[in-house]
């Protein structure tokens, strides 16, 4: 179609949880004041390793597995990291984004993914 506007394809989208709850909420936040420095440098980091265009970067709401926040997690893969700091951000990049292998050590496993059970859970 004619003047028909395309998103560009990208390899990856990147969502970074921002929700933040009160400080006496039941369930833990993955952030205290709805910013992100993990978030800032996750898209820092992506542009300098020339991801612009390839690999997407994205604030999200709540991903709904708060107890292993702050939450990070790629698609297409499907890969959830859990705990992420600023500093993992260089790691998720390099190994992830650009090399395309899973930062193992951050993973969230499955068992704990969306399910009541998970021994992280209060």
């Amino acid at each position: 179609m004619q003047g028909e506007y395309r998103l560009p394809a990208f390899e990856r989208h990147v969502f970074v949880c921002h929700n933040s709850r009160p400080a006496d909420a039941p369930r833990p936040s993955c952030t205290c004041d709805g910013k992100s420095d993990l978030f800032t440098q996750l898209q820092l980091l992506a542009k300098a390793a020339g991801l612009s265009g390839r690999v997407r970067i994205n604030k999200s709401g709540c991903l709904d597995q708060c107890e292993h926040g702050p939450m990070v997690v790629v698609y297409p893969e499907a890969v959830w990291y859990g705990n992420v700091r600023q500093g993992d951000a260089a790691e998720i990049v390099a190994e992830h984004l650009v090399a395309g292998r899973p930062v193992e050590r951050l993973r969230v496993g499955e068992e704990c993914l969306n399910t009541k059970s998970c021994p992280h859970q209060g």
